[in-house]
């Protein structure tokens, strides 16, 4: 461990003690070059979920950037917070199956999130785009399969 005084790495151990829960290791050191007592904390460390990006770059999954789109999508909306919690147990996904999920969740919890969702993740840019996924979703209310499913 790397001092953060003098940033020598010839640090001693003095003290291990687990934290109430258990949960984490937290460790007294002293560093052998400047004497500088300081404290780390040891948790275990899961494998971290990697989105594959459309461009191929990958990026480690960043859930609150997902909450805080789905909960701008559902601004306003009568639909319970706690509805908006799912998650996947795979270690990497790609950014579109990401979007894809989220876009099948919301639009069965509330069109208007739905709608305001796809604006986004799927960069509308013109009136006709809203048109098409607004025609899906009356084309569902009438009984009709959704356009995209009758082609």
């Amino acid at each position: 461990m790397r001092c953060p005084n003098c940033a020598s790495l010839d640090t001693q151990v003095k003290d291990s003690r687990p934290t109430e829960d258990s949960s984490v290791i937290r460790r007294r050191r002293v560093c052998l070059a400047c004497n500088f007592r300081f404290t780390t904390f040891e948790r275990v460390q899961l494998r971290e979920l990697v989105v594959i990006k459309r461009n191929g770059r990958r990026a480690p999954f960043d859930r609150d950037k997902l909450l805080r789109s789905v909960q701008i999508a559902l601004r306003k909306r009568p639909v319970e917070p706690s509805r908006i919690d799912e998650s996947l147990g795979e270690s990497e996904i790609t950014s579109e199956t990401i979007g894809e999920m989220v876009m099948e969740h919301l639009r069965a919890l509330d069109d208007v999130a739905y709608v305001r969702f796809a604006s986004v993740y799927r960069n509308f840019r013109e009136a006709k785009d809203f048109e098409a996924v607004l025609g899906e979703l009356s084309g569902e209310e009438d009984g009709k399969p959704p356009a995209s499913a009758r082609k």
